[in-house]
């Protein structure tokens, strides 16, 4: 689909929406009902809320995951931490060893201006706030891709059964491998 053509109208979109993986679909669960009865950017809020769900659990599922850590120290340090765009990218860098691609990153840059000139009031054209939201569809499931082939899920879905059944380490050995990837403890 033509990205031009999807933008073009609100139905555009949600014919974008409906081609999203089913994980994707469901993790934005209510998409259908506050683009056809609320202002985009309500949507745009919305959607954006649910993504920096989605980048922590992201940093809270590879902690667990990955490096076995204790669950209930980790959502501590992930909850205590001040996140900003570039330290999420510097957090995952830190827990995955590799760094989310440029290309995945673009997906979003221009999608977080509109979502920070809706949310302090700016006018923003209607066309823009509709590829905003296309932006973070593509995200959303590009993002899902490289989670899942350095992490082995996906956190624009369900996170059901993410962990496995490895064993965690003790919350002193947690401790350590959180202050060492950089958060506060």
């Amino acid at each position: 689909m033509n990205k031009a053509d999807t933008v073009a109208s609100y139905k555009g979109v949600l014919k974008f929406y409906k081609s999203m993986p089913q994980g994707v679909r469901e993790y934005f669960t209510h998409f259908e009902k506050l683009i056809e009865s609320f202002p985009q950017d309500v949507l745009i809020s919305h959607m954006f809320a649910l993504v920096e769900l989605a980048q922590n659990q992201t940093l809270y599922c590879g902690i667990v995951k990955l490096h076995r850590a204790d669950a209930q120290l980790t959502r501590k340090a992930i909850n205590a931490q001040h996140l900003t765009r570039e330290s999420f990218r510097k957090f995952y860098s830190n827990i995955f060893g590799k760094e989310i691609p440029k290309d995945v990153i673009d997906l979003l840059k221009e999608a977080e201006s509109i979502r920070d000139q809706v949310v302090h009031g700016k006018q923003v054209l209607e066309k823009d706030k509709r590829k905003a939201i296309v932006d973070i569809l593509d995200y959303s499931k590009e993002f899902n891709g490289v989670v899942s082939q350095t992490g082995g899920f996906e956190p624009f879905g369900s996170l059901q059964g993410f962990k496995g059944a490895g064993q965690s380490l003790d919350s002193s050995t947690t401790r350590w491998i959180l202050k060492g990837m950089g958060f506060s403890v």
